[in-house]
């Protein structure tokens, strides 16, 4: 073996490179999946190995004198096993080159007549991907696909639950093979429809309102009576103190009008937020206010916390809104689901915040305190008269 070529095939044989051809015809051995050994030419040896490890496949090509190729599908640099088989030859030293191939995000493109360079481009093939997080990061998106809740089918079937059913998607099945196809709609009608295991899944970027810098103007926020909501100097303060960071899981205990969870939505990079809310009527218009600002990755949790929590993902970071004299077994939980994370609860009453502090203290928590006193003055004739707001206490904890 005096050097192993690794080779993009691209969809099949007809869309091999010359390149990659030539090299093909060169090799004394080839090594790849069973479907693609299968679709070679008859000129390429007939000294073809099954095997997708990359352990496998270098096994199978040692022991040769000459030259040797391993071929996968699509291109070599997206998404590939030749990663893995290019690293294990840098460790053993062995000489390789990497030639590319087509990949299915170039087909799709070119099928569709549109230029790919701002797509965002993920893999849910084999491995779980949340389609909202994706397609909420102002971008289209284009998911490699697999089967189950990997398929188009199922991601679709997600989109349209958190509110996308109306998301314009395309798949692209079988593409530059026999029996190809291209299927546009949108993420409700395609969750009704099966694909086969050979298909790629475009996802527009879902509509949302503008990033900007935390603490949206409170007119930003449908209301109603009865239902309280932070206001925005404290919505500020309060993802500051959690230390939001794209990719964070955020619970929002008593989410209220929603508010703080749009807020988390749109700073975590389009992760998950739970806001739970035991009153139906908060809850109704917290999905409002989330369909107003396209907080899609919002997901509204009806129930009474500890209980309402005990089925939620580990959360990042944990908001404190309201807690109805239940903040112990609400912390015990959130510290049982991740005993790193970043804690905030708020306080307007001098015993709330002396109960939050010695609950905090008594989980081996470092309580810090923030107090927060805004003043508004709204301009009424001549004269700008401040207005204060009711003073609020931060209370952080966690790493």
């Amino acid at each position: 073996m005096t050097e192993v070529t690794l080779i993009g095939m691209g969809a099949s044989a007809a869309t091999l490179t010359q390149e990659g051809y030539a090299a093909l015809r060169a090799a004394r051995r080839v090594a790849g999946a069973r479907r693609l050994l299968d679709a070679l030419p008859p000129a390429v040896t007939a000294d073809r190995v099954p095997a997708v490890r990359c352990a496998d496949v270098l096994a199978a090509l040692q022991g040769v004198e000459g030259p040797v190729a391993a071929l996968y599908s699509g291109d070599t640099g997206f998404y590939s096993g030749a990663d893995g088989l290019v690293e294990l030859l840098r460790r053993q030293g062995i000489p390789f080159r990497v030639l590319p191939g087509l990949s299915s995000v170039q087909l799709l493109a070119a099928r569709l007549g549109r230029p790919w360079q701002d797509w965002r481009l993920v893999s849910a093939h084999g491995v779980p991907y949340d389609p909202v997080q994706a397609v909420c990061g102002g971008r289209p998106v284009l998911f490699l696909t697999g089967t189950g809740e990997g398929s188009p089918r199922a991601l679709c079937a997600r989109l349209a639950a958190a509110g996308l059913a109306g998301l314009p998607v395309t798949v692209g099945e079988n593409l530059a093979c026999p029996g190809e196809k291209i299927t546009q709609g949108t993420a409700g009608q395609l969750a009704e429809t099966a694909f086969g295991p050979l298909a790629v899944l475009l996802a527009e970027a879902a509509p949302r309102a503008p990033r900007r810098a935390p603490g949206w103007p409170d007119e930003a926020f449908a209301r109603a009576d009865g239902i309280p909501m932070t206001k925005q100097a404290v919505r500020a303060q309060i993802l500051a103190g959690l230390a939001v960071t794209p990719g964070d899981t955020a619970w929002d205990v008593g989410a209220g009008t929603g508010s703080v969870s749009i807020e988390l939505a749109f700073a975590n990079g389009g992760a998950p937020v739970y806001a739970v809310e035991c009153l139906p009527e908060a809850c109704a218009l917290i999905r409002d206010n989330c369909r107003r600002h396209g907080a899609w990755n919002v997901r509204v949790v009806e129930g009474t916390a500890p209980e309402a929590l005990e089925q939620l993902p580990a959360p990042d970071l944990v908001f404190v809104g309201g807690s109805r004299g239940r903040l112990a077994p609400i912390l015990d939980r959130a510290l049982a689901a991740n005993p790193a994370v970043r804690l905030c609860i708020s306080a307007i009453a001098l015993e709330t915040l002396a109960a939050a502090i010695a609950a905090l203290t008594s989980r081996g928590l470092q309580a810090h305190v923030t107090q927060i006193a805004a003043a508004h003055a709204p301009g009424t004739g001549r004269l700008h008269l401040l207005r204060g707001e009711n003073p609020v206490f931060l209370i952080t904890a966690g790493k």
